[in-house]
């Protein structure tokens, strides 16, 4: 690698002679179908520089920042080619989202003072280079969980924009759970009078006895305005949106508004201590699954992602194995036990997805009792049910708790952390984590379509604490799932960090040094 810093590392970089310096007689030319691009260009070179790029098409000139489409810039449709001469500076890619991280790498290229919100003295050179660059995987994720502690819409945003600068182009939002509901659904409005906010949430650590209380109603939702912008904001940045809907488990702040859709009625309330209930949808119950297909059909008018995740995670079935209803419907179905009954539920949902042009994604457990055709796994137990999925036809994503929980400590010692659920997951194990399991036959690593970070917020209030835990982590993680396996090298990950880091300081981002 030579001098430059870019994250994720870049395939292929060739160091010249000279700069291209932007300045304010510089011009974006970009085909039609590039103009989103060359106005996000535009627009993320303003504020620092104080420069209003003109904009032109492509064929009106030479010289400038040239924005160009090209199908024989890179195999992968992420990929791309930057060349900076000290005449002019070209992105190349076959698509959109290939020149729009083509963009990101450029930025990196300039000063980190690029990204500061407020007219910066320049001089705005990017060093003459050539760089080839393409993605490894094509889902490249980070979660959020908004359910357990809501998070802001501006701070979403921001989070979006972050993942951009690390050329991630998957948000799994999570939505629902059972200590808070964060989504509007127009036709259930107890969902947001009642099922978005608890009473108190527990202090300390969840196994702390005797426990306590803040005794400070929590909550929040996302109203469907919300989602379209934040929808909308995500697409521009080439990032899909993953909403999850925790179903048929993690359902408590749904029954504390609608009891009739659990197996003993209630009464119910939005759950205030964290870990799971024993409260679930009652399988048994028509009525549950009308309740979530009228919510997924909002979902689904909302999200245009293919993929609609569906948790089908921690489902205790205590419930069900006592329930009336849930017993008749497994004599019904013929299905052997209440590992059936979820499969069989899960099955529902997933017909209905199918129907709808969607796919099914859910966590590993949705293997319990056999999996619905055509469902996704994320594997997040390790990387056994992930290959199980696998070998049966199934496509993946790995998530494993090993690797990939950015709620686990960053420090063996916890005097000087934030309090975390437990575990420990430094820095260098995210760097060194790999997407395809040894044990897996070549043959159908076609079936890994990549991996992604977990950020769980029991323990993280505000998106400060969000951001601490986040990074650098997932500075790292965007490296192992965009460069290759080969060359990885975490010492010259550790070269580029720092300047990396001056660019999270610019956008004030709350890292853990």
């Amino acid at each position: 690698m030579c001098h430059v810093s870019v994250i994720p590392r870049p395939i292929s970089v060739q160091a010249s002679a000279g700069a291209y310096p932007i300045t304010a007689a510089t011009v974006v030319r970009a085909p039609a179908a590039l103009l989103a691009e060359a106005q996000f260009l535009a627009a993320a070179l303003r504020p620092a520089t104080g420069f209003d790029l003109p904009l032109a098409a492509l064929e009106t000139g030479a010289g400038g920042i040239r924005l160009n489409l090209d199908p024989a810039a890179a195999v992968h449709a992420d990929g791309h080619v930057l060349e900076a001469t000290p005449e002019a500076l070209e992105i190349r890619a076959a698509t959109p989202a290939g020149v729009f991280y083509g963009i990101q790498t450029l930025l990196q290229l300039l000063p980190p003072a690029i990204f500061r919100a407020a007219e910066t003295a320049g001089p705005w050179i990017v060093p003459a280079v050539r760089i080839a660059d393409q993605p490894r995987f094509g889902w490249r994720g980070m979660h959020l969980d908004c359910a357990r502690h809501f998070m802001p819409k501006e701070f979403i945003k921001k989070f979006l924009d972050l993942l951009a600068l690390h050329k991630m182009n998957v948000f799994h939002w999570h939505l629902t759970e059972d200590q808070g509901w964060r989504i509007e659904i127009k036709s259930l409005p107890k969902l947001t009078e009642v099922s978005a906010w608890r009473e108190k949430t527990v202090v300390g650590h969840h196994d702390n006895r005797p426990r306590r209380f803040d005794d400070t109603r929590h909550g929040g939702f996302y109203t469907q305005d919300d989602v379209r912008e934040i929808v909308a904001y995500a697409a521009r940045r080439h990032i899909t949106v993953v909403p999850e809907i925790e179903m048929p488990g993690h359902s408590q702040a749904v029954l504390a508004a609608y009891p009739e859709l659990g197996c003993t009625g209630g009464p119910y309330h939005v759950r205030t201590v964290w870990a799971i209930s024993e409260d679930v949808f009652c399988a048994g119950n028509d009525a549950s699954l009308t309740f979530l297909k009228a919510v997924l059909k909002d979902v689904l008018e909302l999200f245009p992602s293919p993929f609609i995740h569906i948790g089908g995670d921690e489902c205790l079935k205590t419930r069900w194995e006592k329930c009336p209803k849930c017993q008749a419907r497994i004599k019904a179905e013929g299905l052997k036990d209440t590992h059936e009954l979820q499969s069989w539920f899960i099955r529902q949902i997933g017909e209905f997805l199918t129907q709808h042009g969607r796919r099914l994604i859910g966590w590993d457990e949705i293997l319990e009792g056999g999996l619905p055709p055509g469902a996704t796994v994320m594997s997040w137990r390790g990387t056994e049910g992930g290959i199980k999925a696998i070998q049966a036809g199934h496509d993946t994503v790995f998530a494993p708790n090993s690797h990939t929980y950015f709620d686990h400590s960053q420090a063996t010692s916890r005097e000087t952390e934030p309090l975390t659920i437990g575990g420990f997951l430094p820095l260098e194990k995210v760097y060194g984590y790999e997407p395809v399991p040894e044990t897996l036959p070549s043959s159908l690593a076609g079936h890994v379509l990549g991996a992604q970070g977990q950020l769980w917020t029991e323990y993280m209030e505000t998106p400060k604490a969000v951001e601490y835990m986040a990074f650098p982590r997932l500075t790292a993680l965007a490296e192992a799932v965009w460069s290759p396996a080969a060359g990885k090298d975490y010492a010259d990950f550790l070269r580029r960090l720092p300047e990396h880091l001056r660019r999270l300081d610019v956008l004030d981002v709350n890292y853990r040094p």
